[in-house]
């Protein structure tokens, strides 16, 4: 597979996350959310004027190389009411995103890009948008409880409903590279012993159809940008394959290419609690500069890796955050 060219500048604004947290220190590279508030023309603290955290996740990835700036969104965060508030408050440039990947099928990923495709067609001249799915997310889903019984989920919505709100679906199992440099990998192949998916996730193909064991999530995808002389910048939203079956297969589609940082969900809270030391162990093999865990990471892990590797490389995100990241 050829890689992406590099990039001189990779910019991320938090659009969605769990939590928000604009009152801790952050490096250099890192705006919080109440001074990009204010850059937006806020005059004065509110519940009203700032953003709302919520169970998902939902990244604008805005690349800049030899003057030309891209943009693409990463997910699009559970329901269409945090998009609007949190991009309009944070003043997303909406109009320049040109392109959408959805990480994997589940409804905190997916709830809120009806809207922002929304968003993004009012601010294009109504253009369609590319939006890059995988085959095995639109079956439905559901957990497996205590008693048996199956907890559903939303639906991911099929083709050609995302084709009806605005979007041009692009459905693929195969690794490709859009907005001329922002890499969307292929499955992800399972290399560890002990990162084991989701446990006690279900699906079925129809309503009338039995609940069949679907704790892989084969249709998970991160995407990556390579920071000219740095190194490549991975993105997992989820990680329920695994951070370091991630990493892995970031090093094997590139491996000419340091890896410099990792960001999104770690997907080490609940019943992944569990695989916390491995995780946290094998990650100080792949020679991260910085790890920016992000929404279903869980406060467990999080402290577990700020206290093997210090807040000097452990910067997590928060609503509302922007890093930048310069070559």
């Amino acid at each position: 597979m050829q890689s992406p060219p590099p990039v001189d500048r990779i910019e991320i604004t938090v659009l969605v996350d769990n939590v928000t947290d604009s009152l801790s220190t952050t490096p250099p590279f890192v705006t919080r959310e109440w001074v990009r508030l204010q850059r937006m023309g806020m005059k004065r603290t509110s519940g009203g004027s700032l953003c709302c955290a919520n169970h998902g996740l939902s990244l604008v990835i805005t690349v800049e190389a030899d003057g030309e700036r891209r943009s693409v969104l990463f997910d699009g965060g559970p329901v269409d009411y945090a998009v609007e508030r949190n991009g309009t408050r944070l003043g997303v440039d909406f109009g320049a995103i040109e392109a959408m990947v959805l990480s994997h099928g589940h409804w905190d990923h997916a709830g809120g890009l009806p809207q922002a495709i929304a968003m993004v067609r009012a601010a294009n001249g109504k253009r369609a948008v590319p939006l890059h799915l995988h085959p095995g997310m639109f079956r439905e889903r559901g957990s497996r409880q205590a008693d048996g019984g199956v907890l559903p989920m939303d639906r991911v919505p099929s083709p050609a409903e995302w084709e009806a709100m605005g979007a041009a679906p692009q459905v693929s199992r195969e690794p490709a590279v859009i907005a001329g440099h922002v890499l969307v990998s292929g499955e992800i192949p399972r290399v560890t012993d002990y990162e084991t998916g989701l446990p006690g996730q279900v699906a079925r193909g129809s309503d009338d159809a039995p609940w069949e064991p679907d704790e892989w999530l084969s249709d998970e995808r991160f995407v990556a940008v390579h920071l000219r002389g740095q190194g490549l910048v991975v993105f997992s939203a989820c990680s329920h394959c695994g951070i370091v079956n991630v990493l892995h297969e970031a090093r094997r589609l590139m491996p000419h290419i340091p890896l410099l940082a990792a960001m999104g969900g770690f997907h080490l809270s609940g019943t992944n609690e569990r695989v916390i030391p491995q995780t946290v162990a094998d990650l100080g093999g792949f020679g991260l500069r910085w790890m920016f865990p992000s929404h279903c990471t869980g406060w467990r892990a999080l402290n577990a890796l700020e206290r093997a590797y210090g807040d000097a490389v452990v910067v997590p995100g928060a609503v509302g955050k922007t890093f930048v990241l310069e070559a």
